[in-house]
């Protein structure tokens, strides 16, 4: 996630119909700090979306922008930046990660998480784990308090305990919404007669949370979270925790082909994951050394904001906005 060109994306592997990102994604190079993030990627369509809805999003981004802008503007590093903006979409019950986390196939939640610090290169990630109710946390713990990478199920569990990470039961991970949509995949299973083995089940929701920051000592530092895939099942694992994915495209082609970020973050959404996947396959946050980001997408919606050095957050939920 990190190289020598100091870029970090996250990748979010979603699925439905394509939208290219409008450019507004760089911001002058004389910015201070700042701090990207993005809330997930799909089909996100003003026409499904009511007033409320869009405005409690728009409010929870705005809350984690400030959260991580309140560490940058005190001085404090990239790393607690993206820590505490990523512990405010876990909180939600707005977003696939944490607190909103969708149902797997057995009726749990699975989150994963990982997280990155640009000034060392360590980075930590957990997988699969149910009750840690700030997974990023676990993640950073595992790279701060570990020789690991990464930690997975029962074994990362047990280590959140004896870092004396906060536990919530189930209930605190219940949401109707996800509980629902649940029913729906179970439902579209059973009257397509899928057949498990098949691996050829429906995912009714895909989502991730990420952040990027750049702090004023000129660290960066990247965190992911998620619950996965609805209806998930057999210990699955999706590219979240993994370090690197397309944020190692994005950093090769700015390394060697000489890219912006935006351009490097546009190649790798609207062509390569397009080749590889097919259309609406996703989009990626990236931000390098000198302060330029990317918000970029395949899809008709990604919920993404940014905050600079001016402190105000700035929030967007459609493509074309």
């Amino acid at each position: 996630m990190n190289t020598a060109t100091h870029v970090h994306a996250l990748l979010l592997t979603l699925t439905v119909l394509s939208l290219v990102l409008p450019a507004h994604s760089a911001y002058p190079a004389d910015s201070k700090v700042v701090l990207v993030i993005h809330g997930g990627a799909g089909t996100i369509l003003r026409e499904k979306m009511t007033p409320g809805r869009d405005a409690a999003i728009r409010a929870a981004l705005s809350e984690a922008l400030n959260a991580g802008y309140r560490v940058l503007d005190s001085g404090g590093s990239s790393l607690d930046a993206v820590e505490a903006a990523i512990v405010v979409l876990e909180d939600s019950p707005l977003f696939n990660a944490g607190r909103g986390s969708v149902f797997t196939s057995a009726g749990k939640n699975e989150m994963d998480a990982a997280i990155m610090d640009g000034s060392t290169r360590k980075a930590g990630a957990v997988a699969s784990v149910q009750g840690i109710k700030n997974p990023v946390r676990a993640a950073r713990k595992v790279m701060e308090q570990t020789s690991h990478v990464m930690l997975v199920g029962e074994g990362a569990e047990m280590f959140a305990r004896e870092q004396g990470l906060q536990f919530e039961d189930s209930a605190y991970f219940f949401t109707q919404e996800r509980w629902d949509e649940l029913q729906r995949a179970k439902e579209e299973e059973k009257a397509k007669k899928k057949d498990y083995g098949s691996l050829a089940f429906p995912h009714t929701h895909l989502g991730t949370v990420g952040a990027v920051a750049l702090d004023r000592s000129g660290n960066l530092a990247a965190a992911t979270s998620t619950g996965g895939l609805t209806n998930k099942r057999w210990g699955r694992v999706g590219d979240s925790p993994i370090i690197g994915v397309a944020a190692y495209e994005v950093s090769a082609l700015m390394r060697y082909e000489k890219l912006s970020v935006e351009k490097a973050a546009r190649r790798v959404v609207q062509k390569e994951l397009v080749d590889l996947g097919g259309e609406a396959t996703g989009g990626l946050i990236a931000l390098d050394r000198k302060g330029h980001f990317a918000m970029e997408c395949n899809t008709p919606g990604m919920y993404r904001g940014f905050i600079t050095a001016d402190g105000k957050p700035h929030t967007f939920i459609y493509s074309d906005e």
